[in-house]
């Protein structure tokens, strides 16, 4: 086993933190706190070619190894967790439609999507279910040669920007399984009776919009039918789901590794009893066990984010996404203890880190249920431990 990253990847990783240092983080809190969008920033990661990181090279992408994926959301995360979240939903959505779209689809929306002309998020959530996707009661009616699309979507990423945004729908709400009467549609912003609301206030993941989607009547196309078959939403959707585990994982990493920065800067620097606090074994402990808990999450990232690209992932990335998230929680409750009072200023990078963290514990399933997916495939034995 190699735990090294490879030389392309840390190239790569050196790119990425450079833009980080310059372009994000002198601005983060400043942004973050003024609810300003970052479009500068949005405009540097076009630049960059992030927009097109899951998709193949034959429509413009970048078409990553899932560990140079991972890096992506780790160092981004590591800025501004919120910057992480303009491209987290639309790279899962773009590789939805390199994986299952038609050839007309793909060919149509991936060049676009993979140099940020067009972005894209996911049309999942609603406000009677979440992770539960069987429970969606969204609509869409064959008539003619489109679908007629009725229902509310709630925490939508990108939503103002997505086009197009892949809903998930039933087409055939009597199905039993539920799931077999779920299927993907690919709806363009300017859609008629497409609508985006109000955007949803939020404690932290500040920067991109996250709002409730509306569709009334809303006619599209049945040619935007993911794949152009009925019934395959739920496995188009879950396929996508996994990499979405391993983007939260690093951003959880992320949070990490600039909450255990912080921590040990000050620490270096604050000065109590005519030493600095670095000195006391009490800090020594909170950073070594930050340290350790931060580079036992990111090794276990890229091992799932690995274990993505070699087929069906569920367990490796659930543990991974549930130990980076509650590590970053972690790291960021010890670094604002390590800071005493200053730790709780807005004037400190470590309350936004504070707010940022629980995110990664809730989206991409929550980690109470992903502890039951983990369990299924351990006792299918789908993964093995050991």
């Amino acid at each position: 086993m190699d735990f090294e990253l490879t030389e392309e990847q840390q190239d790569f990783k050196a790119v990425l933190r450079s833009f980080v240092e310059k372009e994000i983080i002198p601005v983060a809190r400043e942004w973050e706190q003024a609810g300003r969008y970052p479009t500068e920033i949005v405009e540097g990661l076009k630049h960059l070619g992030l927009f097109g990181i899951t998709v193949p090279e034959e429509y413009g992408g970048l078409d990553l190894d899932p560990v140079s994926f991972a890096l992506v959301f780790e160092e981004l995360a590591r800025g501004w967790m919120g910057i992480a979240g303009v491209l987290g939903s639309h790279s899962l959505s773009c590789r939805m439609i390199a994986v299952h779209g038609t050839e007309e689809q793909k060919r149509r929306y991936l060049p676009g999507l993979a140099t940020g002309e067009r972005r894209t998020g996911l049309g999942l959530t609603e406000p009677g279910a979440g992770t539960d996707m069987q429970s969606i009661s969204t609509t869409a009616r064959l008539d003619g040669d489109h679908y007629v699309v009725n229902g509310t979507k709630l925490w939508i990423t990108n939503a103002r920007f997505a086009d197009p945004l892949p809903v998930i729908v039933k087409t055939d709400p009597s199905a039993s399984p539920k799931h077999a009467g779920m299927s993907v549609l690919l709806v363009d912003k300017h859609t008629p009776g497409f609508e985006v609301l109000k955007d949803i206030p939020k404690l932290g993941y500040k920067g991109p919009e996250t709002s409730e989607v509306l569709l009334t009547d809303a006619r599209v196309p049945a040619a935007n039918l993911l794949g152009g078959v009925e019934g395959r939403g739920m496995q188009q959707t879950l396929s996508g789901l996994e990499w979405g585990r391993v983007n939260i994982a690093a951003r959880g990493v992320g949070v990490g590794q600039r909450a255990y920065e912080e921590a040990l800067a000050y620490a270096k620097q604050r000065i109590a009893f005519d030493r600095p606090i670095a000195e006391f074994q009490a800090i020594q402990l909170k950073l070594a066990t930050m340290a350790t808990n931060l580079q036992a999450a990111r090794l276990m990232t890229y091992w799932a984010a690995t274990a993505v690209r070699n087929g069906r992932a569920d367990a490796e990335t659930g543990m991974a996404k549930i130990f980076a998230s509650e590590m970053a929680l972690d790291n960021a409750i010890d670094s604002m203890k390590v800071h005493g009072a200053y730790g709780y200023s807005t004037e400190y990078e470590i309350e936004r880190l504070y707010r940022d963290a629980p995110l990664m514990s809730i989206g991409e399933g929550t980690n109470d249920v992903l502890r039951t997916v983990v369990a299924k495939a351990l006792v299918a034995g789908r993964s093995r431990v050991g």
